[in-house]
């Protein structure tokens, strides 16, 4: 089990750190995608910051169950709140990702405590 829940971690850490380059880059889609959301500019490097330390928790997770509890616990609220923000604007096409995400962080969480 402990061989499933390093390739989620990694594959999810990757993912993470494109999504928070691709955030701090203030690409054209981004920026058009935040503003339909309505989150204003000033919050994107708090997003940015929590995509970081949740990719890094989580890594951190595999030596230490807890910390990668606590990491998969921040990344399933992040993308839950995603969901929402989606959800609450009509916005469904960015809504599966978001969904996707909140799965394999729950999926992560499951992984990580049934392993400590």
């Amino acid at each position: 089990m402990f061989v499933a829940l390093t390739v989620v971690t990694v594959l999810m850490s990757a993912i993470l750190l494109a999504s928070a380059g691709a955030k701090s880059l203030r690409t054209r889609h981004i920026t058009e995608q935040m503003t339909t959301l309505g989150i204003p500019s000033g919050l994107m490097t708090f997003l940015i910051g929590a995509q970081v330390a949740g990719a890094a928790g989580a890594v951190a997770g595999l030596r230490w169950g807890p910390l990668g509890i606590a990491a998969a616990i921040g990344l399933t609220l992040y993308f839950a709140g995603a969901v929402v923000a989606h959800l609450r604007v009509g916005d469904l096409k960015g809504t599966s990702p978001a969904a996707v995400l909140t799965v394999v962080s729950v999926a992560l969480l499951a992984l990580r405590a049934a392993t400590l």
